[in-house]
């Protein structure tokens, strides 16, 4: 029953639909021609979680830059670190998947599992407001390492394009394939119309950062 998530998060929800609901994956309400799933509660727990993380870490690290801040948020709001937080959670066990999604390890999918964790985030966040999404949030982060990301490609692409001038790269999707539960994306970096390089991925943020890694590599053997 997915009512048992409430004691592993710490948190009983007044509103049991909300729950429902971002426990519920897109191909499963596409299954049943429902409207309801959660990537809206995803998008709302991206930015609660933000928020929260971002004043913990400006408050446990006093003496950083605005810079090393962002790469360590960037480092405990990572999709392998919500993906990794999710598996603690055993919260694949409780997601509503399509058929597809269920014939292909859903349940233990990187992407599923890191953005239910925003969803149920989003719900705490809905259901019992800033402070309890905080209560949820706040005994993970102590446990992580305030760490930069050194796997952050983009980051340090940008920081090694502006060495050598005041303009920005372009990251533009050219080509998705596969079905919907396995979508591959073909992301291209781009500056001044220049192709930098490209990279794959199963959602636009790991292109990203493929064509990102890839183009570091190119302009570095030039």
């Amino acid at each position: 029953m997915y009512t048992d998530l409430e004691p592993i998060i710490g948190y009983c929800f007044r509103n049991k639909d909300i729950l429902k609901e971002a426990l519920t994956h897109k191909s499963f309400a596409g299954e049943r021609r429902s409207a309801r799933h959660n990537e809206r509660l995803e998008f709302l727990g991206d930015s609660v979680l933000g928020a929260i993380v971002a004043d913990y870490i400006y408050n446990q690290c006093p003496h950083e830059e605005e810079g090393v801040l962002s790469k360590v948020k960037a480092n405990l709001v990572s999709r392998r670190n919500l993906y990794l937080w999710g598996k603690q959670l055993n919260l694949g066990q409780f997601m509503y998947l399509g058929h597809g999604e269920l014939a292909t390890g859903g349940r233990e999918r990187e992407s599923i599992i890191s953005n239910a964790v925003e969803a149920v985030i989003g719900a705490v966040y809905l259901d019992g407001g800033y402070s309890a999404a905080e209560t949820m949030i706040l005994p993970w982060v102590r446990t992580q390492e305030l760490v930069q990301d050194v796997r952050d490609f983009k980051s340090i692409l940008q920081e090694f394009l502006q060495k050598r001038g005041p303009h920005t790269p372009d990251y533009e999707v050219i080509q998705t394939v596969g079905p919907e539960h396995d979508k591959v994306f073909t992301v291209q970096v781009s500056l001044d119309g220049r192709v930098l390089g490209r990279g794959k991925g199963h959602n636009k943020k790991m292109a990203e950062q493929a064509a990102a890694q890839h183009a570091l590599e190119q302009l570095k053997n030039n």
